[in-house]
């Protein structure tokens, strides 16, 4: 981390084109330095030998034959040369509005211009009064720290990493027509020479970052079109999660690699509930957990007696399985679509109808109330430990994030089911919504939640009863599956 402390500048008396000197005083120990100057009528020009002695521990590189010079601050050089309006950062071009001078084997660069360009860069705390001819440089830690990324097969996730949480509307990101995509963070003070060090991958090309008086700025080069992205924040560790969403590519070993990975062969189906877990009741006594395994079986049966897809249950019996294990198990037997199955309740005794769920925050009073109930099993886990710590608010946004490369066909396989069921069942189709359902959060597939009818609705309580509607439920579903294979599978060959 970098500490940069207050330097007052002492302006003496100055004439046009002779040379003077600045008085420094470094605050932190009071040891006072010299700055050589030259005042014109235009401009105050200050010597890049002393500026590297003053705030840098390093000797600058001197090639007196081309008056050309290095400074190096921490890990980023500043190269500089007489007769030139440019400065190099780096691999970043700087110009300032009138040239560096060549005086005495040393270099005077314009005052305004070259604090203004190191503000930018390397010292976010500096404050420079013309007037006054003084400069401040305060005492400042760096609240962006670094950035990491990550290739995904539809995207590339960047991985921000700050030392504080800020404010939501603090934080803003879009992308321009002209191929670069931008964050910017307000109140951000970024370490813009670990950033400007990523090693670009995936659809990013280039990163450059930026400080300026009021925010940080992230910009990033686009290899090609994104066709989406998102921006979250993660409270541990301290991070602002960006997603660009790319779509596939479409080279033929990327296309055969695809098909073998993504061939749908494996179906995991989790019955909710179980066990020590009842989930929950109708007025009658019909316990969520007997419906549920019982659809879980039918639609297994299905599927095996009609397609080769092989089927993984994460309970074939009346058990108590863990949340965590349930996508466990999912991950380990290499699922490629993950259906967890539930039954409904409302203290509104006439609500009813079917919906499927999709792992997000949810938006209504109702979508939360349910997660809330579903997730309420934890509490009947033993030896959980840790598992579930804090997985609320910013870390469920981070869950959702290590899933959104799969979001989009778990909406397409949400949207399939209530299509099918909806063609077979009389009750209301409620659609596809979402919520913070632990038992999703961990599944690296596509997945879905079905909430297959309300037993707290006398209605639908008999109806769930009885084997032949609970038939018409797995063979909704199942068709939806066999459909949702079909469409991936046709985009695959189409590449």
């Amino acid at each position: 981390m970098f500490r940069y402390y207050k330097i007052i500048f002492i302006s003496l008396l100055l004439s046009t084109n002779i040379s003077a000197t600045i008085l420094v005083v470094n605050s932190a120990d009071q040891k006072e330095n010299e700055l050589q100057v030259l005042d014109n009528t235009k401009a105050l020009y200050v010597s890049a030998t002393d500026l590297s002695r003053v705030l840098t521990s390093r000797l600058p590189y001197v090639n007196k034959e081309r008056m050309k010079m290095v400074l190096y601050f921490s890990d980023t050089r500043i190269k500089i040369s007489s007769n030139s309006s440019f400065v190099l950062v780096d691999e970043e071009v700087f110009h300032m509005p009138v040239y560096a001078k060549a005086s005495g084997g040393d270099i005077f660069l314009p005052a305004v211009s070259i604090f203004r360009i190191l503000k930018q860069t390397v010292l976010p705390g500096l404050t420079y009064d013309p007037i006054k001819q003084r400069l401040d440089i305060d005492a400042v830690e760096f609240n962006i720290t670094e950035l990491e990324i990550e290739q995904k097969i539809n995207g590339t996730i960047l991985t921000l990493y700050t030392r504080e949480q800020f404010v939501a509307g603090h934080i803003s990101s879009f992308e321009h027509p002209n191929g670069w995509f931008y964050l910017t963070v307000q109140n951000g003070i970024v370490d813009t020479t670990q950033i400007n060090k990523t090693d670009a991958r995936g659809v990013v090309a280039k990163v450059t970052a930026y400080q300026f008086a009021e925010s940080a700025q992230i910009a990033i080069r686009l290899r090609s079109g994104i066709i989406g992205h998102e921006v979250f924040q993660s409270s541990d560790p301290n991070a602002i999660i960006i997603t660009l969403r790319t779509p596939f590519d479409k080279s033929a070993d990327r296309i055969r690699l695809l098909r073998k990975r993504w061939r749908l062969d494996t179906v995991v189906l989790d019955a909710g509930h179980g066990g020590k877990d009842g989930g929950t009741v109708g007025k009658s006594g019909t316990r969520e957990k007997d419906i549920v395994l019982d659809i879980s079986k039918r639609l297994g049966l299905l599927l095996e007696k009609k397609t080769n897809i092989n089927v993984v249950y994460t309970r074939e019996e009346d058990i108590f399985i863990p949340l965590w294990k349930r996508t466990k198990i999912a991950n380990e037997s290499n699922g490629k679509i993950f259906v967890s199955i539930h039954v409904n309740s409302n203290p509104n005794r006439a609500a009813r109808g079917f919906e499927s769920y999709l792992l997000k925050q949810g938006k209504s009073d109702d979508a939360i109330a349910l997660a809330s109930r579903e997730n309420a099993v934890i509490k009947l886990e033993e030896h959980s430990g840790d598992k579930y710590k804090e997985l609320t608010g910013e870390n469920l946004i981070m869950a959702t994030m290590a899933q959104s490369m799969f979001m989009k066909e778990s909406e397409e396989l949400a949207a399939m089911i209530q299509v099918e069921l909806g063609n077979r069942l009389d009750s209301p189709n409620r659609g596809v919504k979402q919520a913070g359902f632990v038992v999703l959060i961990g599944a690296s597939m596509p997945n879905v939640l079905i909430e297959t009818g309300f037993l707290s609705n006398p209605t639908e309580e008999k109806l769930l009863k009885q084997a032949s509607y609970r038939q018409k439920i797995a063979e909704g579903i199942f068709s939806a599956i066999v459909k949702f294979r079909s469409h991936r599978e046709k985009l695959l060959v189409e590449g």
